[in-house]
This record gives C-alpha cells, sequence and structure tokens, in this order.
C-alpha cells in the first residue's frame, strides 16, 4: 500500500498495486494493518476501527457535500469509487489548526483505483464527473443524524474549484451555513 499526501497532511491518498492478467486483475482494496503501517510510517495516527460501510449511485454532476459529523461520532472516512469517477473533496473544518479552512481535491475513479483517507475534523463532499458513479466509503463511527452537519459547498472563503458542470445539490445541501457562521469553528 502507497500513502501520497496532499496539502493538508493528514489527508492521504492510498494507492494499492492491481495484478492484472488477460483474465482482468485483482487488488487488495483494504488491509488494516498495511493501512496502520503507512499511515505510522507517515506520521499519523492510528485511527478507530471501521464501523460502518456506505454505498451512493450518483449521476454525472451530482454534488454531495460538505457534510461531517461532530463528537461523539465524529468519522474519518476511507472513500473510493467503484465505478465511473468523482472529483472528491475534503476541508479542513479543526478549530485552531493550521490549515483551518483549506482544502484539498483529488480525483478517484474506477480506473486509477486511488482511495482518500479522510481523518475526523475534515468536512467532505464530492461531485459525479460520470453517471452511474458508485462512491464507497468506511467509517470510523457510526451515522448519527443528531451529529449530522454540514457546510456551503459554494462557499466563498473555501473557494472550491469544483468541476464546471451542470450541478444537481440538494435542498439541504444549498441551504448549509458557510464555515464561518458554524458555531465553534472560527480559526
Amino acid at each position: 500500500m502507497k500513502l501520497t499526501g496532499t496539502v493538508l497532511p493528514e489527508v492521504v491518498i492510498l494507492e494499492s498495486p492491481a495484478f492484472v492478467d488477460e483474465r482482468g486483475w485483482f487488488m487488495e482494496s483494504f488491509n488494516e494493518k498495511r493501512f496502520h503501517e503507512a499511515l505510522q510510517a507517515q506520521g499519523l495516527p492510528i485511527p478507530s476501527a471501521f464501523v460502518q460501510d456506505n454505498l451512493s449511485c450518483s449521476a454525472k454532476g451530482v454534488l454531495r457535500g460538505l457534510h461531517y459529523q461532530i463528537a461523539p461520532h465524529a468519522q474519518g472516512k476511507l472513500v473510493r469509487v467503484i465505478s465511473g469517477a468523482a472529483f472528491d473533496v475534503a476541508v479542513d473544518i479543526r478549530p485552531g489548526s493550521a490549515t483551518f479552512g483549506r482544502w484539498v481535491g483529488v480525483e478517484l475513479s474506477a480506473e486509477n483505483r486511488h482511495m482518500l483517507w479522510i481523518p475526523a475534523g475534515f468536512a467532505h463532499g464530492f461531485v459525479a464527473l460520470e453517471d452511474n458513479t458508485h462512491f464507497f466509503y468506511k467509517t470510523t463511527a457510526y451515522y448519527s443524524k443528531e451529529s449530522e452537519r454540514a457546510i456551503r459547498w459554494d462557499d466563498p472563503d473555501l473557494a472550491i474549484a469544483w468541476p464546471d458542470l451542470a450541478l444537481v445539490i440538494s435542498q439541504k445541501d444549498q441551504e448549509a451555513p458557510l464555515l464561518a457562521d458554524r458555531p465553534g469553528t472560527q480559526a
């Protein structure tokens, strides 16, 4: 397992080798021991165990996010695309963090088979770049409606460079507050 850093040191891209032959390919999509060893090699903390897997399917242009959960149900997420492609974004929303309010965006696709580790304390969102994009993710805490929060995908202070697509956004995500308007999150 190979980890590649991003502009947000705690958010990393994971790559697992695929073994290809005339039949197709095989890869080990997750190995906890290797994941932990790779994080430790980068000087990053080991997360809580994964307790829930989620899968969504989106049409091209569907934007979901920016979502997160607060304590005691804050979630770390290991995300990947298993069909199609998505532009995936993580935003540091940890008060007092040196990278508070900064974001990183990466393309995840069935073709590149990359994953993104997003620790608790980061908001997450993505936009589907193709129809029938299947987005799969593991979480370190169970979903809790009471702990669910969001920030606006188009917050001008974040200035996320979303792909130029006709976006489809839920009313709930359109009405999410700006980062600066969230209680307790000012830098």
